[in-house]
């Protein structure tokens, strides 16, 4: 029997890829729904090894996604949602042209909405899954949550990113997981730890202008993606608040305190706006409010671990112990020129008391002229009325005290004062290539000191080195002269002491001690000259072949790498030449200004 000639590409890659034409055909779907579904399940192209292959011999660079990826999609509900979506614009398109306005009501009343609840769970099955998938939720819907009314994103988008924000500002309020912060030119970046995974995101600075509508930025994509990235976080609240012991949506425990206030606006604005303040503590589950004591770190005894790393756990444990209670029992009062949600979202992360000028913002607890106040957070060089029983300091003092995770002195960020450089937290311990500015070397170890320093006492130690080991090398020359000639003197002392009669032993016994003479005589040494980098190209040579053993399917991933660390070493090179440029200016400028100053003070004594 003849055997079934087999088609090409049916098997391989040539099946295991499929063009996004051939996808759109076989879903029977436009574009723009292909890539929402795309979007919301997940779904990314993919790079293939072979792209001839892939591509069943077609040239080009195509866009090819996985087959099964295609066929998980056919059995998806959202495509018959988005089938009856189609249907009913058709219907509400036709009432409209004919005038039918009942029914075009009646087909907007109907109107079937989406609903992304399942490839949520689908996506993340667990908690922590969707944690650590957070990074990039959380940015985009902060950022989402500052934009107005633009035409590809609807406002009440907008509107529930801010309201989920501040949600989940609030929990991380009541939890006290935020670990890390730093300004940039981008926004403030927030670092949290939650159920053991790390969160970091971005939170851009509040500015009142419109974000440019621009051609390179599809609006359409961001706002589809913020669509599931809403859906996502609202699970991830509910889940932190039921977690907490809090009331989910939030509620707050202190009751009105203004009438005036609540008769202008409806209760729900009323809340909303003081819960938006962050200055209030939320309500919590009835039945749940005693304090949970937070347990021990529990240390088992085996053989693999390394007892400098549990050391080491044991005090970043005992750290945020103290890290989260850092602002406990301190009062701080914002001024109106300070930001005030991320001081106030800092601020009460680490358990301080903090307020504002009423007038500024809703929700303040205590006025300025309070006396209990510690410190006035200002951001101006000077103010005509001051009180003696607080600190004036500037914003920074705050994040960097959170940074170094104790209360800074105060003397470099007091009002009106040049601040120090604020220095990233951000720093990956684990690499070995990584720029550490001074000032960041300085707090690590404070037996640091500036280069030019080192360089000074690292000469004088070298002298001294030398010094000694010439004397080192004068004493054994010493030693070993005194040992040669004591072994002379025995043996003419035996050949003294021994039998003079025949002459002609004595001459040859005379013969051998001058041969032994010249043998002990001490000559001076040839010092051997070696090549200074000889070593360094041996070294290089060694390396060399090392590297042609690396196998082939391991030398792309070997380049690479190399060519990462390449990159490293040379973006260090330039922070550290940017580093010496603005040093070599500051010493300039102080120059210039003392003598300004001698000029001025000649100037007064003539």
């Amino acid at each position: 029997m003849v055997s079934k000639k087999k088609k090409k590409y049916s098997s391989g890659e040539g099946a295991q890829f499929m063009t996004r034409k051939a996808a759109l055909k076989k879903l029977q779907l436009t574009l723009k729904d292909f890539r929402r579904i795309c979007i919301l399940k997940g779904i990314y192209p993919r790079e293939p090894r072979n792209r001839k292959r892939a591509q069943k011999g077609a040239g080009g660079i195509k866009t090819l996604y996985h087959t099964k990826d295609i066929k998980f999609l056919l059995h998806e509900p959202i495509i018959w949602k988005i089938r009856e979506l189609k249907v009913f614009q058709q219907k509400i398109r036709r009432a409209k042209s004919l005038k039918e306005h009942g029914k075009v009501k009646k087909y907007f009343r109907d109107y079937p909405e989406i609903n992304i609840d399942h490839i949520v769970k689908e996506r993340y099955p667990t908690f922590v899954d969707a944690l650590r998938d957070l990074d990039d939720c959380l940015t985009l819907c902060f950022l989402f949550s500052t934009f107005p009314s633009l035409k590809r994103v609807p406002r009440d988008q907008s509107m529930l990113c801010r309201r989920l924000t501040i949600e989940f500002m609030h929990a991380l309020i009541v939890a006290k997981a935020i670990r890390r912060v730093f300004i940039s030119v981008k926004g403030y970046y927030y670092q949290a730890e939650l159920e053991g995974q790390t969160i970091t995101w971005i939170v851009p600075h509040h500015f009142s202008f419109q974000p440019q509508s621009k051609d390179e930025v599809d609006f359409k994509i961001m706002s589809t993606f913020v669509e599931f990235y809403i859906t996502m976080l609202g699970f991830v609240n509910f889940k932190l608040y039921n977690s907490l012991n809090l009331v989910y949506p939030p509620k707050l425990t202190a009751a009105f305190n203004s009438d005036s206030e609540k008769a202008l606006v409806d209760e729900q604005a009323y809340v909303s706006e003081r819960i938006a303040a962050m200055n209030l503590s939320l309500a919590k589950v009835v039945g749940s409010n005693e304090v949970e004591e937070v347990p021990e770190m529990d240390v088992f005894e085996t053989d693999d671990q390394d007892p400098l790393k549990i050391e080491e756990a044991r005090k970043e444990a005992e750290q945020i112990k103290v890290l989260k209670t850092l602002f406990k029992g301190l009062k701080f009062f914002i001024n109106r020129e300070v930001p005030r949600e991320p001081l106030v979202f800092i601020i009460r992360s680490f358990g301080g008391e903090v307020s504002w000028d009423r007038e500024h913002f809703v929700g303040a607890t205590f006025d300025e002229t309070d006396e209990s106040i510690t410190y006035q957070i200002v951001d101006r060089p000077s103010m005509d009325k001051q009180y003696l029983s607080r600190y004036y300091v500037q914003p920074q003092w705050v994040f960097d005290s959170v940074n170094t995770r104790t209360l800074l002195p105060i003397n470099k960020y007091l009002m009106g004062a040049t601040l120090p450089p604020h220095l990233s937290p951000f720093i990956d311990k684990t690499k070995d290539q990584v720029y550490i500015p001074p000032e960041q070397r300085a707090l690590n170890d404070p037996d640091y000191k500036p280069p030019g320093d080192d360089e000074d006492e690292s000469e004088d130690i070298e002298e001294a080195s030398d010094e000694d080991k010439e004397e080192k090398s004068d004493e054994e020359s010493e030693t070993e002269e005194q040992i040669l000639t004591k072994q002379y003197q025995a043996e003419v002392a035996q050949d003294s002491a021994s039998d003079n009669g025949d002459e002609e032993e004595l001459d040859e016994k005379k013969k051998l001690s001058k041969e032994k003479k010249k043998k002990m005589a001490v000559k001076t040494g040839i010092t051997h000259k070696e090549h200074p980098y000889q070593k360094e190209i041996e070294d290089k040579q060694a390396y060399r072949l090392r590297e042609k053993l690396v196998r082939k399917k391991h030398r792309n991933l070997y380049k690479s790498m190399k060519a990462g660390q390449e990159k490293r070493k040379q973006d260090i090179w330039l922070l550290r030449k940017k580093r010496r440029l603005h040093d070599e200016k500051v010493k300039e400028e102080r120059k210039a200004e003392k003598q300004k100053q001698k000029a001025e003070a000649l100037n007064a004594a003539l």
